[in-house]
């Protein structure tokens, strides 16, 4: 830049230069000085400069060197041109776009088998409203009765012949559909059988008055015979089992009957171990379902787990990869008591046997078995390990190939499993089929790639979503952008339920106000359903798409469509079979919004510039932090302690949303390398949520605000008020751990958001 400077200044004569032959020294006339060093008699212009020609060679050099300083500064003047030029058009343009709000997209070319060039007749600029008709068009001529029919016609329990054929179709499907790439990944976990000897004796004085035998079982229960009083403890909640506690009623050395629902078996079983119980019986009450016809009707013992976690339980935090050798290991959410589901009949004929409500929380019918009645439970469930087999499929993106959104729903299922499994993977099908259709005959050219994953043994808790996890848990939140769960999204004809990541808040919104409702006359969007700013709830261990963000700290959203806010009485059931459904819904109809509304969260992810994730969420959420720590100032002040470090945090952290709004707005998205350093800021969000002090094998859902530990938020909280209600259990040394973590790791947040770290600036 100097140099080039020098030649324009002295183009333009504004000052002289002189030059010292065989010298180094420069010699300065003004603020302009040059260094010229000759080590040749003859310069380029062939004059002579010995003797007597010394003043000839002097006017040609001069000469020759005016002439070389007018041809660069003619083409200096014409770079400047051109240059301003440039710039004019590329602001014309991003002005327009602006206020158009169009994305361009660049003319993409690509090979046929034959080698020759494809689709370059399309056209190289696709507005969304574009695109979204060409979706909402080839979603109308979807069909998934015939599907779901050939899916469900067996049941397909994890790593049985059955499953492996449904995989091996799953497979072929997405090799018809020419996806870009097919694969399939395989491990080998430990599952579990029931046992032939499993059931549930109602004593009377020693002798057997009844007995409940079921073919369905609760997997990972502890192998066990027990004899011992009946509990009844609602839905086995923690506020059930103080409930009882604040009657005093005992749940040591009992076994305890709750009902299905609210929370997750493993998470009522951890409950009662907390307590004490010895095991445990699970019911569905026909009351808390929707069922395909009217009227109360029996329902038959549910399949669940009861491991507090997802994953293979015995490699907690490796990948079930074959040939990977592990030390002897197992999850610390195993349970160590016996547990067994009953059917609601069976559950009702127990409940029949209590001793009234008398002395029991208000509205319960009873609370304790009355004398001289007792229950044996005998569980003799057999571990057994099993090849499972995931299966991908892979439309590359044309511009961020290595960035991806991924969608999936698991292929397992105990029973049937018609709304448990084979609706999301019909839809996980017939969405790969139609975006792919739309990629090589609509023109759509992806900006990143599409993972469409059918995950095996989703019924053990998520085992084999957890396990690719696993094994890519290092890079995976780099480059994946979002997971959508299709599993278990149709249960009814009602309300939508919706739960996800704050991430998923805006883009959720959105694609619900442009979605119609299936059930609607009026042409009515899906938005009206919600009618509720905080319709996006947070994940529970229960959902599929829990461990990509719990464990893995990558955005994730789930959905399901339900009746009276109440789930599909026969999930997880014998009875969940495609007759059952057709009588609770239209299932094309209910399918093909499910379709539309995934669809479109997919193509706006690999569609837009910016990613549209609602980093600004987190910062309502993390306020809440400090928000609730002055609500127990009392408790803080006897410690010593202030908010003054967290409310730092949390400022640094909004501070640094401001800024990425604002380089978002003053950037020009069209230079690519400036948009995806934004982008990837943005992705890091999630993933800053999981704390860096804890272990993924010990503590997998290293989640702040929706994880388990003590290093989230409401555990922290829950803490900080012992010293209120039970001061003896209070740890003043454990709460300032907490404290001091949970801090730093808002703040390591705030830093991931603000960029590199010459950008940081934080306020302590």
């Amino acid at each position: 830049m100097e140099k080039a400077r020098s030649a324009v200044t002295n183009f333009f004569g504004r000052v002289p230069l002189t030059y010292t032959r065989f010298s180094l020294t420069p010699q300065v006339d003004g603020d302009a000085s040059q260094v010229e060093m000759k080590l040749a008699d003859d310069d380029e212009c062939g004059e002579s400069t010995l003797g007597d020609h010394v003043v000839k060679h002097r006017e040609g050099h001069n000469q020759c060197k005016s002439l070389c300083f007018k041809i660069l500064g003619v083409v200096l003047l014409f770079f400047i041109g051109f240059l301003i030029g440039y710039l004019s058009h590329r602001g014309r343009v991003a002005s327009q776009l602006s206020s158009n709000n169009v994305i361009i997209q660049q003319e993409y070319t690509q090979e046929d088998e034959a080698g020759e060039i494809v689709g370059s007749d399309t056209p190289n600029m696709l507005y969304w409203s574009d695109l979204k008709p060409m979706l909402d068009k080839k979603v109308e001529l979807l069909q998934f009765e015939e599907s779901i029919t050939n899916l469900c016609s067996s049941t397909r329990e994890a790593g049985s012949e059955n499953e492996v054929s449904s995989a091996t179709m799953v497979y072929n499907e997405f090799q018809a559909m020419q996806l870009d790439k097919v694969w399939n990944d395989e491990h080998f976990v430990t599952l579990q059988d029931r046992g032939s000897s499993n059931k549930v004796e109602l004593l009377k004085s020693q002798d057997t008055e009844e007995t409940f035998t079921s073919m369905s079982y609760v997997a990972y229960s502890a192998s066990k015979s027990v004899t011992a009083s009946l509990v009844y403890c609602h839905y086995g909640r923690t506020e059930d089992f103080d409930a009882l506690r604040a009657k005093n009623i005992d749940v040591s050395g009992k076994i305890v009957l709750v009902r299905s629902g609210n929370i997750t078996f493993s998470e009522k079983v951890r409950n009662a171990e907390i307590a004490k119980a010895v095991g445990v019986l699970i019911y569905p009450d026909p009351s808390d379902f929707t069922f395909p016809t009217s009227g109360d009707q029996e329902i038959e013992a549910p399949f669940g787990h009861a491991h507090f976690g997802t994953g293979d339980p015995f490699t907690p935090g490796f990948p079930s990869f074959n040939h990977t050798q592990f030390p002897p290991s197992k999850s610390s959410g195993l349970p160590q008591i016996p547990v067994q589901s009953l059917s609601s009949k069976d559950g009702t004929t127990l409940i029949g046997k209590l001793d009234g409500p008398q002395g029991c929380p208000d509205g319960w019918k009873g609370c304790k078995l009355a004398d001289p009645y007792k229950i044996k439970l005998e569980v003799n469930n057999i571990m057994a390990n099993k090849k499972i087999l995931n299966v991908f499929g892979v439309i590359k993106g044309f511009d961020e190939p290595d960035r991806y959104v991924v969608v999936g729903a698991q292929r397992d299922s105990w029973g049937k499993g018609a709304a448990n499994a084979g609706v999301g993977t019909s839809v996980l099908l017939k969405l790969a089929q139609m975006i792919k259709q739309m990629v090589k005959e609509g023109g759509y050219r992806p900006r990143r790639s599409i993972v469409f994953a059918s995950w095996s043994a989703g019924d053990f808790g998520a085992v084999g979503a957890t396990e690719w996890l696993e094994g890519y848990l290092s890079t995976l939140h780099l480059k994946t952008i979002a997971y959508i769960s299709l599993d278990a999204a149709v249960q009814g004809r009602g309300s939508l339920q919706v739960s996800g990541s704050p991430l998923m808040y805006s883009i959720i919104q959105k694609t619900l106000t442009e979605v119609s409702d299936p059930v609607s006359n009026n042409d009515d969007r899906l938005w009206t359903k919600v009618q509720s700013e905080d319709f996006l709830r947070p994940l529970s261990i229960s959902d599929p798409a829990y461990p990509f963000l719990a464990y893995s700290g990558v955005p994730s959203v789930s959905f399901s469509f339900i009746k009276d806010k109440k789930p599909y009485a026969y999930l997880g059931t014998a009875q969940d079979t495609f007759d059952n459904l057709k009588k609770l819904v239209n299932v094309d109809s209910m399918c093909r919004a499910v379709a539309n509304l995934a669809g479109q969260v997919i193509l706006r992810m690999t569609h837009d510039h910016k990613l549209p994730l609602d980093f600004e969420r987190y910062k309502n959420e993390l306020r809440k932090v400090p928000i609730q720590l002055v609500g127990e100032w009392q408790s803080l002040k006897q410690l010593d302690l202030t908010v003054q470090w967290m409310n730092s945090a949390w400022g640094d952290f909004s501070r640094a949303v401001e800024t990425v709004k604002n380089n978002f707005a003053g950037s020009d998205l069209e230079i690519r390398p400036v948009l995806r350093s934004l982008n990837d800021r943005v992705m890091k969000v999630e993933h800053s949520m999981l704390s860096p002090y804890v272990s993924p094998l010990d503590t997998p859902f290293r989640h702040i605000l929706y994880g388990y530990g003590n290093h989230t938020v409401s555990a922290l909280i829950k803490h900080i008020r012992l010293q209120k209600t039970n001061k003896e259990l209070f740890d003043k040394d454990l709460f300032k751990n907490q404290l001091a973590l949970l801090t730093w790791t808002v703040q390591g947040a705030a830093n991931a958001l603000a960029g590199e770290i010459w950008e940081i600036n934080n306020e302590f």
